[in-house]
């Protein structure tokens, strides 16, 4: 299984990119948050962490391969996740996303079905089914950077998101969490690791 694919992105079409890896070329689909971003990386080389999956009918036996493709992999998580929910699946997972993780992760924390509504695809009744069953497990997305890592700041969201969950795993609450992570966040720009982060949080709770 392919999960992740470093390249140049060549062209970006509606949900469709095409990125050249060495002598080959590959499509790979992105939602249309990751879209807009990747508009700006075109020939410039750019890692993909994706999701491969086919897609037809096994009774014709038509399946064609797929890769998914996303700015992170926490990102990633989350859309796998959020597949999972009754009525979704990837290609309607895929329309849905065209606002960031965190964003859509926060509307499911705040169990805000009407802004979920909003998003292509979603109506009333998976909205409910949205929140029903991921809004326990959606904490750490809305973190990701949902208080965002500021634009300056030097620091893999992956890094941010693990560093939460180890905090969470050390007793803190999920709002305490974010406020220690958004505060450590804020007086240094650079954490090349989980470890340096924490020890920046620890650092500043016994200053």
């Amino acid at each position: 299984m392919i999960t992740k694919i470093t390249g140049k992105p060549l062209t970006v079409s509606g949900e469709t990119l095409t990125l050249a890896v060495g002598a080959f070329e590959y499509e790979v689909l992105v939602p249309e948050f990751a879209r807009r971003h990747l508009q700006e990386r075109i020939g410039k080389e750019t890692s993909l962490h994706t999701i491969e999956y086919l897609e037809g009918n096994p009774m014709q036996g038509r399946m064609t391969p797929r890769l998914i493709g996303f700015l992170s992999g926490i990102e990633r998580e989350f859309f796998e996740l959020f597949c999972q929910v009754d009525g979704v699946g990837v290609r309607k997972a895929l329309r849905a996303m065209v606002r960031p993780v965190q964003d859509v992760a926060q509307l499911i924390e705040d169990q805000d079905a009407k802004g979920l509504s909003t998003l292509p695809g979603v109506g009333p009744a998976t909205a409910e089914r949205i929140i029903a069953k991921l809004r326990r497990k959606v904490p750490k997305f809305a973190l990701l950077v949902g208080r965002d890592v500021p634009a300056d700041a030097d620091v893999p969201r992956d890094v941010v998101s693990e560093a939460f969950d180890v905090l969470r795993a050390l007793g803190h609450s999920e709002s305490h969490a974010r406020t220690l992570l958004d505060d450590a966040l804020a007086r240094k720009k650079k954490y090349k690791d989980v470890e340096e982060l924490l020890h920046a949080v620890y650092e500043q709770r016994q200053s």
